[in-house]
């Protein structure tokens, strides 16, 4: 039985640029979504089409919830959590069509033939959620110094004193660690499921491989939602000054 790879496998190059699975995968995510993106931009009407209430609906589902948790830095930290959100379920679903991980062509290598798949789900490929998570940290500091100013966001980190200085490196470690947190939960579950959806479809062809397809575009939903919230979450704590946080505890 042909085994999924850890890592996503090379289709070609460009170059000295190895073009993966995963990239090519990542570049019909893209398309999709912004292909979307641009038929909702046009169609857009006073008397909405289901597409449109539906879109509409989930959005200020969305923002709504984003106001609950981050009340007055909602504007800047919607767009943020959103845009996780849709990227994210997209590429995860999208991995669970036919023809992921099943169409291909076969690679000889060490007198071994392998399997290589065209396109195989963005987010199980780890490299792919590490950058999501590196963007999601990058982000939620960028908006921490917008608000709180160089100085201020320093000071949450660094101190004269001794003992706020030791409290505020583990905090700074705690930041980076997010980073591994983030990307390896998301790529963890996403790789876990295609192993299973892959072994199961080995075995049986036909009919058994469904509850396993079903349960993974709830993964892929929770997943999606985990991450997403999580940045928003982040983000808000960070960018609170330390006087508010005081005052609401």
């Amino acid at each position: 039985m042909a085994q999924i790879a850890l890592a996503p496998e090379v289709i070609t190059t460009l170059g000295s640029f190895k073009i993966t699975n995963t990239i090519l995968a990542t570049i019909l995510v893209d398309v999709i979504v912004l292909s979307l993106v641009f038929y909702i931009r046009t169609t857009l009407s006073k008397i909405p089409s289901k597409i449109q209430l539906v879109v509409e609906g989930v959005i200020e589902y969305f923002y709504t919830l984003t106001q609950q948790i981050s009340g007055k830095f909602t504007n800047d930290i919607f767009p943020w959590f959103a845009s996780f959100f849709i990227f994210i379920f997209a590429a995860n679903i999208i991995g669970l069509l036919p023809g992921f991980g099943s169409i291909g062509f076969f690679h000889h290598k060490d007198g071994h033939e392998f399997f290589v798949p065209i396109l195989r789900a963005t987010t199980s490929d780890f490299n792919a959620t590490f950058a999501l998570a590196t963007i999601s940290l990058a982000a939620t500091h960028i908006l921490a110094i917008k608000y709180n100013g160089i100085v201020d966001y320093l000071k949450r980190f660094f101190s004269l004193n001794p003992i706020f200085l030791f409290v505020g490196l583990l905090e700074l470690v705690s930041e980076f660690t997010k980073i591994v947190s983030l990307s390896f939960r998301l790529f963890g579950n996403i790789y876990a499921g295609e192993v299973v959806i892959h072994t199961i479809s080995s075995l049986f062809a036909f009919v058994a491989p469904i509850p396993f397809l079903l349960l993974e575009s709830i993964v892929a939903l929770v997943q999606a939602l985990v991450f997403s919230m999580l940045t928003m979450v982040f983000m808000t704590i960070l960018i609170t000054p330390h006087n508010e946080e005081t005052h609401s505890t």
